[in-house]
């Protein structure tokens, strides 16, 4: 059996990635839909978004449509990125490094963006500052992973 053949497969790190991809649109529906069904269901998107209302301004609507559209885009992202990983498709490798790096910037520009409307608050606050460390983790784990296993080299082939 040569070293390929025997590094060939979806074990060692690359079961973590994969308990990774599994769980990111899990987690992604957990943590945003409670967000943006509370946010239409209590009326916090009309006092948000009309103008005149207290907590009107006219970031509110474009700001939170765009995280809405890309939270959707990021979850149907996983869900391919899910299957290139487990059809071991030679193009799996990039399309990971491209999510993980976009999530990372996507929650940097979020974070900023939001300051436009509440510009008294930290741009990062406890949440916010959890998700940019715990997605830089990842992508510093990565990344170089897949650059540099041999195991995704022999894996991802088809």
């Amino acid at each position: 059996m040569t070293e390929e053949n025997r590094l060939e497969g979806l074990g060692g790190l690359l079961m973590l990635v994969g308990l990774g991809i599994v769980f990111s649109p899990i987690l992604m529906i957990a943590q945003t839909y409670p967000v943006y069904s509370e946010m239409f269901s209590n009326g916090s998107w009309e006092v948000l978004t009309t103008p005149g209302s207290k907590a009107y301004n006219p970031f509110w609507a474009p700001i939170l449509i765009c995280e809405i559209t890309i939270n959707i885009a990021l979850f149907i992202t996983w869900l391919f990125v899910a299957f290139l990983f487990f059809s071991k498709k030679k193009i799996f490798p990039r399309v990971y490094i491209g999510i993980l790096l976009f999530t990372l910037v996507f929650l940097l520009v979020d974070a900023f963006s939001i300051k436009l409307v509440l510009p008294n608050e930290p741009v990062f606050d406890p949440d916010t500052s959890k998700n940019i460390i715990r997605s830089l983790v990842v992508t510093l784990v990565w990344v170089p992973y897949m650059f540099m296993s041999k195991r995704v080299k022999a894996t991802f082939v088809k």
